[in-house]
């Protein structure tokens, strides 16, 4: 082959820098920076620099050394300002808008967020037309319960599994009683706090046990896990009727650190007790409740309009009221306790849960 001299040398790095910084900066942007005058001065002061840094280098027999991060800056650049540049463009042709907010500048930081990775809120409405104003549930998760269901049912502790779950439920609610005396409405509001739990940490094991032994859970993660929303969406229901001291909100962050630990290794030792306790704990929600509807027709508890949460969530009449929803709830806690009573059965029967199909959407 027929040696280069140094002015050929020159030459060809020149020639090779300049295709590389064509293509690089055509492959990571768009074609219309390629002819953007901001992007082009940005490009040819880089380029020209680059005929003395070739007239400079050193041809040895094996290789050229070539200028490339010089090349990929001026990529760099030209994406940039074509970013900057959409983004400018995204936040003046973006409509839309946070619910319940009339504009301002956290509307434009949203929309900004929003038009970056296209995840927007989906505009939704009832069935007469109105939007839809919660964010926590959507229509199809709200449901008509079934206020029907027997509330006279009751699982009879025979073995010494049983009766430790049995009275372990009832010597918790002594100190309840003693605290709340008759406050249903903040007795309801701390039961919720506590009611929420075994269905979360229970789900929460049941999902790690299925990521370790690659099987499925049978439904019962979901299930579970339903059971957890349901009672979350009572106390945000009963949030609305009473507001709490802030001793109560204090009680209620030891109570729940307490018992969520003490779930938790309950579970993890006993699903069988573990599941057999919130029935039981289902049990005394229930009378609770029945206790909170005496007070009512007492009028000792003024019957007060229904929460709007409540009226969306289970469907109810807009002049429902207060009984209304507690009778609702009443019958989520004995749909709650059918179904705790029922898992620990079928780990009494020396099966596993994903052996029977889990009553989803069981209210």
């Amino acid at each position: 082959m027929m040696a280069m001299t140094r002015t050929q040398a020159c030459r060809y790095m020149v020639k090779s820098a300049a295709h590389v910084a064509s293509a690089r900066l055509f492959s990571t942007a768009a074609r219309a920076a390629t002819t953007n005058a901001p992007a082009a001065k940005q490009l040819s002061s880089v380029i020209i620099p680059l005929k003395d840094m070739a007239a400079r280098a050193r041809w040895n027999n094996s290789s050229i050394i070539y200028p490339v991060q010089k090349v990929r800056s001026a990529s760099t650049l030209a994406l940039g300002h074509q970013e900057k540049q959409h983004e400018e463009a995204d936040r003046s042709n973006s409509t839309v808008l946070v619910a319940g907010q009339g504009g301002g500048k956290k509307d434009d930081e949203e929309n900004g967020i929003t038009s970056y990775w296209g995840v927007a809120p989906n505009k939704i409405t009832k069935e007469d037309g109105t939007e839809w104003k919660w964010n926590c549930f959507r229509p199809w998760e709200t449901y008509k319960a079934d206020t029907s269901i027997d509330l006279q049912k009751h699982h009879l502790p025979t073995t010494f599994m049983d009766k430790v779950a049995y009275w372990t439920v009832k010597s918790l609610r002594w100190p309840t009683d003693l605290f709340f005396q008759r406050r249903y409405g903040c007795r309801a509001m701390m039961l919720e706090t506590v009611a929420a739990v075994p269905g979360m940490v229970g789900g929460m094991l049941l999902h790690c046990k299925s990521l370790r032994r690659f099987e499925h859970s049978g439904g019962w993660i979901k299930a579970l896990l339903e059971e957890a929303e349901n009672e979350r969406m009572h106390l945000m229901t009963f949030m609305e009727v009473a507001k709490p001291r802030w001793y109560e909100r204090a009680l209620v962050f030891a109570v729940q650190g307490v018992f969520f630990n003490a779930y938790f290794l309950g579970y993890m030792i006993s699903p069988k007790f573990a599941h057999r306790m919130v029935g039981y704990l289902e049990e005394e929600a229930i009378h609770s409740y029945t206790e909170f509807l005496k007070e009512l027709d007492k009028g000792n508890i003024e019957n007060v309009p229904a929460p709007a949460i409540a009226i969306d969530y289970w469907q109810l009449p807009p002049n429902s009221t207060l009984r209304d929803v507690v009778t609702v709830v009443r019958a989520d806690e004995a749909h709650h306790r059918d179904v705790n009573h029922f898992a620990s059965d079928i780990h009494y029967n020396g099966r596993e849960l994903k052996e029977s199909p889990a009553p989803i959407g069981y209210h």
